[in-house]
Order: structure tokens, then sequence, then C-alpha cells
């Protein structure tokens, strides 16, 4: 989480990204380069929507086999001369990691972009314990000096704009050219590059995460669009996978298929520039690859998902498609949510992973308008999930206090119909009386967490129980 950020404190984290005028002309870019980019491209597909379907279906399938899959996937790497280990959380998946990077006498890793190592601490814990972790994805690359978590799971640095990265650089690649020119964007991505090759070169292990794992062959799946994942795999004598238990599908035919959703929904390519598929260590014969090749699988809290009401969100590929679709997350960014996990995916899997206590608000960091699941590739249910979180908020007593005073005053007027249609046309009358010229609300009694940020629109006319009735209905 970025400054400490947590998501017990999303409304006051909302409210200070409201009030942050480069995050807001920083995110803004977003309906261009990422939403309208996967309009255009599933457009130009036909059979995007049935494959949606087919997507789904492979998910769900595997899902209600996992324990067979996870099982098979593991033989394959045996056979393939890999090693696999299982950590059931957070701790227990770093501990590995670190016995492994002991165990070869590594002071340096170089990690690809991998949200898995964000949800453990991975970072953190490696350099408290005296190794030096080198993101090399440029967006993490770049947040990573400004001593940030992402904002975003497909475009980590969307938070940031090319003047603040300029400065960053001249802040920590202080033995260069102060006069460099660092005004254009292939300007910082030379520099990056020449960087980062160094820490290439020099890295004792590589550690990657996984869009996908092979059940059929043992394979690890990466999708980058940068050549950083490669080097960070076949560079280093030691390259470790750290993935989730969920992302194991069945066949490489599987893999082809989703593959055709996953860059679509997240970028609006095709496919992405890069799908690395690993098998086990480099084999005689090979031109490079590591010595040694280790798989962690991490629970942490997902087999608890299976069989519940939130089972459908394991079938998420971590597209970002909802993310970039959502209101919330477009008026105020990634960082506001205080979690790995922004956006409506991350307001379901959040309190999942972290438990409701942790994360009650982000249930209702979303207008349930229902663009996010209209967009998902897997067809995931997630207002209908929002909504589950919510009624366990409320039955839990975490719901504000206001919320729930609200919706006490709202049950008891409910109940009484004749009290409802009163208050109900008296408030229509009042409202249609604050409103300006141009029939907005500026100012509401008790809904100033509404029109602080906009306008309200007055009502037209009567309330609907009045309307119906003028239309002879009961």
């Amino acid at each position: 989480m970025s400054g400490g950020l947590s998501p017990l404190s999303f409304p006051k984290n909302a409210r200070a990204a409201l009030a942050n005028p480069p995050l807001l002309k920083a995110i803004a870019h977003i309906e261009e380069t990422l939403v309208n980019g996967r309009r255009r491209a599933t457009e130009a597909l036909p059979e995007f929507d049935a494959l949606r379907d087919a997507g789904r279906d492979i998910k769900a399938h595997t899902l209600k086999h996992l324990d067979l899959y996870l099982e098979a996937f593991e033989r394959k790497v045996l056979e393939a001369g890999g090693v696999v280990h299982w950590a059931a959380d957070a701790a227990d998946a770093n501990r590995i990691i670190l016995g492994i990077c002991r165990e070869v006498g590594a002071r340096r890793v170089t990690k690809g972009k991998s949200m898995i190592t964000e949800e453990v601490g991975l970072n953190a814990f490696l350099q408290a314990n005296g190794i030096t972790p080198v993101e090399t994805d440029l967006g993490e690359y770049i947040i990573q000096l400004r001593g940030e978590t992402p904002s975003h799971i497909i475009a980590p640095a969307v938070h940031v704009n090319k003047e603040q990265v300029a400065a960053d650089f001249r802040r920590v690649h202080a033995d260069l050219d102060p006069k460099r020119n660092l005004d254009e964007p292939t300007s910082l991505l030379a520099e990056a590059r020449g960087v980062l090759r160094e820490r290439f070169l020099s890295a004792d292990v590589g550690i990657t995460g996984a869009n996908f794992l092979v059940a059929e062959t043992g394979s690890t799946v990466i999708v980058t669009n940068e050549g950083n994942g490669d080097l960070t795999q076949i560079l280093p004598k030691t390259h470790i996978v750290l993935a989730s238990i969920e992302k194991v599908v069945p066949t490489l035919e599987d893999v082809a298929t989703i593959m055709r959703l996953l860059a679509r929904s997240a970028t609006g390519q095709e496919m992405s520039v890069y799908t690395t598929f690993s098998t086990g260590p480099r084999r005689a014969g090979d031109p490079d690859g590591p010595e040694a090749f280790h798989v962690v699988l991490l629970d942490n809290g997902r087999s608890a998902m299976l069989g519940n009401e939130f089972e459908d969100m394991l079938r998420c590929i971590r597209c970002g498609a909802c993310i970039n679709h959502c209101p919330v997350y477009r008026s105020i960014g990634g960082h506001a949510y205080g979690s790995v996990y922004p956006g409506p995916m991350g307001s379901v899997l959040t309190p999942s992973l972290q438990g409701l206590d942790a994360s009650a608000h982000l249930a209702n960091a979303s207008t349930l308008c229902g663009r996010c699941e209209s967009v998902c590739p897997m067809r995931i249910p997630l207002p209908k999930m929002l909504r589950h979180w919510r009624e366990k908020e409320f039955e839990r007593h975490l719901t504000p206090r206001k919320a729930r005073f609200g919706l006490a005053v709202w049950r008891f007027l409910a109940t009484r119909p004749s009290l409802y249609g009163l208050a109900t046309r008296l408030a229509a009358w009042g409202l249609a009386r604050l409103a300006g010229r141009d029939g907005a609300l500026r100012q509401v009694p008790l809904a100033g967490g509404w029109t602080r940020w906009r306008d309200l629109p007055a009502p037209e006319g009567g309330t609907f129980r009045t309307e119906w009735a003028k239309r002879g209905r009961t």
C-alpha cells in the first residue's frame, strides 16, 4: 500500500485523491488508451462474446476440479526437472523464496511485473533480509524509485506523468549527465533501459509471476509488452515463479482460448508483444535459461473461496478491464483503495483475502452501474458479489453509523405506505425549489457527499407513485 494507506481509510483516501489535480489529469488518459482500445479490439473480433463464454467455462470447470489440476501440474513440473513448493499464506511464500535465495547466495534479484509479489510484500521482506530486489517492468521500476505501490494491476504507474518520472530519474540516476534531455518519453525509456541492463546481468535470481499454469505440460506462462520478463527468466542461474493456485488451466489449448481474451480486454491489443512459456530449467543443448526452476504455489485465502458466493472471483485473469471502466476508480485512482488490488475486482477480492473487518469500506466503492461485469472477459458477476459484501457488512454492524441511521429511517417510512408517500412528495417539492435554472442541485441537506463533487439532477415532476397513479395504475 502506498504511503501507509489502508482499506479502512478509504473515505479519507478518496477525498484526498479528488483534491489532487495531477492525479486526476493522469488517470483521465485511461479513457482513450485503455477503454477505447478495448472497444476497438473487441468490435473487430465477431466471436469475442463466444470466447468469453468459453473462457468462463474453462475456468469454472478448473475450479471445480482444482486439486486434480494442481497435482497434475506439480507432476509435470517435477518431470521437467523443476521444484514445486506449496505456500499456505504470504509468510510461507516469503520464507520459501528467501530460502531459495540464500541457498544460492543471492544478493540481488530481478523481478518481472507481478501483483502476487505485491500481495505478499516480497520486496520489503527481501530487503529486510539483505537481498536487493529490482523491478524491471518500466512502470514497476518507476514506482519503486518513488517508494510507491502499483495504482493499477496492468499499468502500475498510470498515476504518474512524464515530468514526475524525469524528476525521479534525475534524483536517482545522479551519476548521469545532469544536463541530459529527459523531455521525451523515448529519452526516459532509453535511460531506464541502460540502467536496467546492468541489473539484469548482475542478478543472482530472477522472480516472475505467472498469468497461467498449464497442467498438461507443467509450463508457466507470462504475458508482457516488454522484454524484461524474458531477461528476468533466462539470465540468472535461478528462476522462481510465484503464482496463486487459481492460475492453473488444464491444457495449452485452453491457454490459447483465454489468451484471445486477455490482451484485448487489458490493453486493446490482439496479442501482447511477448508470451513466454517456461517449462523446467535449462536442458542440454538449450542456448540459455536458468539452471534451477522453482514454482511457489500460493493459497493465501483462495481455497476458502471455493464453494461459496465468491468462488466466481477466482476466474479473474487480471486484465484490468473492470478497473478501467469503473467510474469510481477513474475518479480517485488506485491508491485510494489502500489495497494491492483496486477497482471492482479488488473490492471483491480484498475482503476475501484480508477479511471484511480490514476492508469493509471497499464494498461501497462502487456505483453498482454494472459496467465492470459487462466488460469482464470471464463474465464475473462483480456487482452481485459487491452486494454480498454489503449485506455481510450490514449484518456485522460494520456499516458507518450515518448509513445505518439512514437505512433505518427509510425502513420506517417504507413499511408505512401513506407516510412514505407524504415524505417523498414533500421531498420532491422541496428539491425542485432548491434547483438552479439548469435543473441541477448543487447543495442538498444530508447529501453533501454527493453535491460536493458533482451536481445532482432535481426531480422533474412528481414522485414515481404519483406519476404511476396518474396513468391509472395501482
